[in-house]
């Protein structure tokens, strides 16, 4: 797929992968619109990009998806690229005081159920459009949890199923392509509780992977260690969950 000139939404645009995503793809001719929770944060990385616009939004909010979706339908109609990246992690092990509930619930809201809304709100402006396509970001845990990130995983595995069904479907009467980005740990602030300082790898990385991925039709784009990691748990998901968890 062609990736320049078009008009892509990014939420969790304001920093890490999100705005290394947006960085590249403003360099390559593209309208940029960044969503996110902070305005501050979001007005100031929009304005270090170039063709960069910055719509302050609650992905968790109805009310706010759907000011949102109105704004993109009435002033955005040529949106032709949603990429799902915001998310939400706690790092925590299971245990009888861990609080796993009410942690799980808000990582499948900001994970899982808004990604959903979203992507539902935005289908008929993506639909009007010759080309299309939808990036929802999993991780390498879709494949295999990390128990320090137990519930997170859970969301990001259920992502998963959820891109593989809507691929199918909107293969089948609309010019809709749906990508899956893959990265492993990543040297970003959301990631630093786990060790991205020390073990993860550049978002810029991450960036550059999904838009090669994209151009070559790949529609799971593996990044780094999720490569060999996602062969390995096919071979043997034991061994593959064991490795996992030593790092």
């Amino acid at each position: 797929m062609d990736i320049t000139n078009k008009t892509i939404l990014i939420t969790g645009g304001g920093s890490g992968i999100g705005y290394e995503i947006a960085r590249l793809l403003s360099e390559q001719g593209n309208k940029i619109i960044i969503v996110g929770r902070t305005a501050d944060k979001l007005k100031q990385a929009a304005a270090s990009l170039k063709n960069t616009f910055a719509i302050p939004c609650d992905i968790n909010s109805e009310q706010d998806v759907n000011k949102l979706a109105e704004l993109i339908t009435s002033s955005y109609p040529d949106l032709s690229v949603l990429i799902n990246n915001a998310g939400k992690a706690f790092v925590y092990t299971h245990s009888e005081t861990a609080g796993a509930v009410e942690k799980a619930r808000q990582e499948m809201e900001t994970n899982y159920f808004s990604l959903i809304r979203l992507t539902e709100k935005l289908l008929p402006v993506l639909k009007n459009r010759d080309e299309a396509a939808i990036v929802n970001v999993t991780s390498i845990v879709a494949f295999s949890p990390v128990a320090i990130i137990p519930t997170y995983s859970d969301s990001k595995a259920a992502v998963h199923s959820y891109t593989l069904a809507l691929r199918h479907t909107l293969a089948q009467d609309t010019n809709i392509k749906v990508y899956e980005l893959m990265p492993p740990t990543v040297n970003t602030e959301f990631s630093k509780e786990i060790g991205g300082e020390q073990r993860g790898m550049p978002a810029s990385e991450v960036a550059q992977g999904l838009i090669e991925g994209i151009q070559q039709d790949q529609y799971e784009i593996g990044i780094g260690l999720t490569i060999g990691f996602r062969n390995q748990f096919f071979i043997n998901e034991q061994d593959a969950f064991q490795v996992i968890n030593q790092r």
